[in-house]
């Protein structure tokens, strides 16, 4: 069930939940105080201006993956480099619990939010859970999207943004748990065009201060996407071929222990091949081969991506990264950081 202010959201059952919500008065006033909030950058730096990392504990997720938090533990959590994908952030208002995630595909919905609510919800239905929402933008027309006439055939130039939000809205409806929606900052809110009226995202990612549950604009940078960044980045598009996790989103973060523990994967060595092939490419082929918003994307996408492939080039056989299967394991250590263990 879906709270706005406190009431529980209705819409005609001839209507589109999504758009009645994206035109609720009380969350289109809250996507105007979000976007008015400057956008926070990680790693955090001493206003000293010595560049030393404050003691801070953050989590950080890729796409595709989700983390549920403890504050006793966890200063901040949050996501970056969203295009159409979006960040979901659930939190138990009583213990500050919080799990987020990074959502990319109407596939993994109904199962991921199970994942982030198992340790959120501790078995209480009526817990009053705070959740946001941030990313997607309009890909495609916003006549179009929102039209209620188009064809089956139509629906598949939906872009992937608006079907995307539409099942996380659909999915949090129809589930029991209550869920107070305080941030919907998608789409047309999270939408820019440049004077040739082509579209981009406002903001591409979000954090969540844990011990206020305070959400606000993000980004991270390359040492504060840890740990473990390119094999975890390699991991995302392993899993699109594994059976195990299909429906599913990546489990990385132990909420108990406070560490990361990156589950094994493998790729063949016919990855190889085709990083070779793929790293020869301009940036803008790359860009159009395998970004689903080529225009809209962060200045490193392509990088990001030249890493992996470069990774993968290197180390053909998966076995050299997780020997005998097992997980790689990152504790933390006193700077907020992580070390491998």
């Amino acid at each position: 069930m879906i709270f706005v202010g406190g009431v529980p959201f209705s819409s005609s059952s001839q209507g589109n939940t999504l758009v009645a919500l994206m035109e609720d008065p009380i969350l289109v006033s809250a996507a105007n105080s979000f976007k008015a909030i400057p956008e926070r950058k990680f790693p955090v730096y001493e206003e000293s201006g010595v560049d030393r990392l404050m003691k801070n504990k953050w989590v950080y997720l890729f796409q595709r993956e989700y983390g549920t938090v403890d504050p006793a533990f966890v200063d901040f959590v949050g996501t970056d480099e969203a295009t159409t994908c979006v960040g979901i952030v659930i939190r138990n208002k009583k213990n500050g619990m919080t799990s987020v995630s990074h959502m990319d595909s109407p596939n993994i919905v109904d199962m991921g939010l199970s994942q982030m609510l198992l340790h959120v919800v501790d078995h209480n239905m009526e817990a009053e859970l705070d959740v946001h929402l941030v990313g997607g933008f309009e890909d495609v027309s916003p006549n179009y999207a929102y039209s209620s006439t188009r064809s089956e055939s139509q629906e598949q130039l939906d872009g992937h943004s608006f079907p995307l939000c539409a099942k996380i809205v659909e999915a949090l409806f129809t589930r029991p748990e209550n869920f107070h929606v305080q941030t919907l900052f998608v789409l047309g809110h999270n939408t820019r065009r440049d004077s040739e009226g082509n579209a981009y995202p406002i903001f591409h990612g979000l954090v969540v201060e844990t011990s206020t549950g305070l959400v606000t604009p993000a980004c991270f940078d390359r040492t504060s996407r840890c740990p473990d960044e390119i094999v975890r980045r390699i991991r995302v598009t392993s899993a699109y071929e594994d059976p195990s996790w299909s429906g599913k989103l990546l489990e990385t973060y132990d909420t108990q222990t406070d560490q990361f523990r990156i589950a094994s994967c493998c790729w063949s060595f016919r990855q190889k091949d085709i990083s070779l092939t793929l790293k020869s490419l301009s940036d803008s082929e790359i860009l159009l081969i395998c970004s689903t918003s080529p225009s809209a994307e962060a200045p490193d996408f392509v990088d990001n991506l030249r890493r992996q492939w470069e990774y993968l080039i290197e180390h053909p056989d998966w076995r050299e990264t997780f020997p005998s299967k097992q997980a790689r394991a990152f504790e933390r250590v006193g700077d907020g950081g992580w070390k491998r263990c």
